[in-house]
C-alpha cells in the first residue's frame, strides 16, 4: 500500500472515531506530517506536527526531560515516550506518534545507523514504544522506512 493510500485510510479512520492527530518528529523532519497533509481535507483530523530535531527543541516544545536526554540519549524509547506524550498534551489531540533515530550517515556501536525509536500516545491509554533497526540503508531510505512505520503505527491504533 502506498504512503498516500495509508495516510488516506488513517485520516478516514480517525475521522470516523472523532480523533485528531499530532506528530512529534526528529529524524524524519516532518515527513509523517507531510504524508498526512498531502491528503485533501486532512485539516479536520491532523492538528499539528512538531519537528524537534534538536534536544533544546524537544525540551521546549514537547517537555522532554533534560535528565532523560542526558541519561538515555535522544535516540531512545524513553525519549520517544516523552515526545509522544508531549505532543498529545501540547496539541490536545487524541493520538500522537513520535519518531527519533539515527538516519545516518554515522552512528556508533551502541546506537547504530538505522536505529529508530517510536512512541504512540493515545488519550486514556499508556504510551507505547518500540525500536526498529532499519540498518545502514542510507539516510533517505531510513527516513522513508521510519515514515512508513509511523504511519502503520497510527493505522494500527485506529483499528
Amino acid at each position: 500500500m502506498s504512503a498516500e493510500d495509508l495516510a488516506a485510510r488513517i485520516l478516514a479512520a480517525a475521522r470516523a472515531r472523532g480523533f485528531t492527530i499530532a506528530t512529534a518528529e526528529s529524524c524524519t523532519g516532518g515527513l509523517v506530517a507531510a504524508a498526512l497533509t498531502e491528503i485533501p481535507g486532512s485539516s479536520d483530523v491532523f492538528d499539528r506536527g512538531f519537528v524537534t530535531y534538536s534536544n533544546p527543541a524537544k525540551i521546549a516544545m514537547l517537555g522532554v526531560s533534560p535528565e532523560t536526554l542526558a541519561t538515555d540519549g535522544a535516540v531512545s524509547e524513553a525519549v520517544a515516550v516523552e515526545m509522544a506524550a508531549g505532543a498529545l498534551r501540547q496539541a490536545g489531540v487524541a493520538l500522537a506518534v513520535s519518531i527519533t533515530g539515527i538516519a545516518g550517515p554515522g552512528g556508533s556501536a551502541h546506537k547504530p545507523e538505522g536505529r529508530v525509536c517510536f512512541g504512540l500516545a493515545q488519550r486514556g491509554q499508556p504510551t507505547r514504544t518500540e525500536t526498529r533497526e532499519f540498518g545502514a540503508i542510507g539516510r533517505a531510505n531510513v527516513r522513508r522506512a521510519a515514515t512508513s512505520h509511523a504511519l502503520h503505527l497510527l493505522a494500527a491504533a485506529l483499528r
